[in-house]
């Protein structure tokens, strides 16, 4: 028998699991904007009990992926403009740090790395594959944030990234989809040439364009 005591699986991993698939199924539609969320009928399509997925869902209504009104209902959040331009501006701020803070150990490896993001972004985008689109489009400005190795930053971003991603799902068949490989490249380049002003602008117009498809 050991003689350590090894602690029991943790119930918040259950919420945390709930959360996730919650979270991305309103990210990519699959839950629209005002769809009701009953806590028993998602902890039935998802195996659990109904106490992680009210976790999941308080944290979500944190995050203002969700709408509760205490007695009386839960749904999944209309997509406010001005919650997404907020957000916006937030990680447009903390990316462009991150890629400023990070360019001096920003070398051949994630230079590849970036590029061949890219190239799956592109691909995807082409062919209408948006889930493998803004999965790509993540590795690609992980990057810089993985480099500068800052934890609060890499947490703020994951907080905030959710609403910018739910327009993003909406747009990345429009033009802007197209107009962002183009701005990959160029910051990719800038950056494989070492030039941070440059890499910073650039990253900081990727997050602006995002204002244009909101205006869609």
């Amino acid at each position: 028998m050991l003689d350590v005591s090894l602690a029991k699986v943790a119930r918040p991993l259950l919420r945390d699991e709930a959360y996730e698939r919650i979270r991305r199924a309103i990210i990519d539609g699959s839950l629209p904007p005002g769809t009701l969320l009953r806590d028993a009928d998602l902890a039935e399509q998802l195996g659990l009990s109904r106490a992680p997925v009210r976790q999941a869902l308080l944290r979500l209504a944190e995050e203002r992926l969700v709408d509760s009104k205490p007695q009386s209902y839960t749904r999944v959040a209309e997509l406010v403009p001005r919650d997404v331009r907020e957000a916006r501006q937030l990680i447009r701020a903390l990316q462009e740090f991150a890629v400023r803070e990070a360019m001096p150990r920003l070398g051949p490896a994630e230079v590849a790395e970036m590029r061949s993001a890219n190239e799956r972004f592109a691909a995807a985008i082409e062919s209408g594959d948006l889930d493998a689109a803004v999965a790509a489009d993540d590795v690609l400005h992980d990057v810089p944030v993985r480099v500068y190795g800052n934890r609060a930053l890499a947490a703020t971003i994951d907080r905030h990234l959710p609403l910018l991603r739910r327009l993003e799902y909406a747009r990345f068949g429009s033009t802007l989809g197209q107009s962002s490989v183009r701005r990959h490249a160029e910051l990719i380049d800038a950056i494989e040439a070492g030039d941070t002003a440059a890499a910073v602008a650039i990253v900081s117009t990727i997050w602006t364009d995002l204002d244009a498809a909101l205006e869609e």
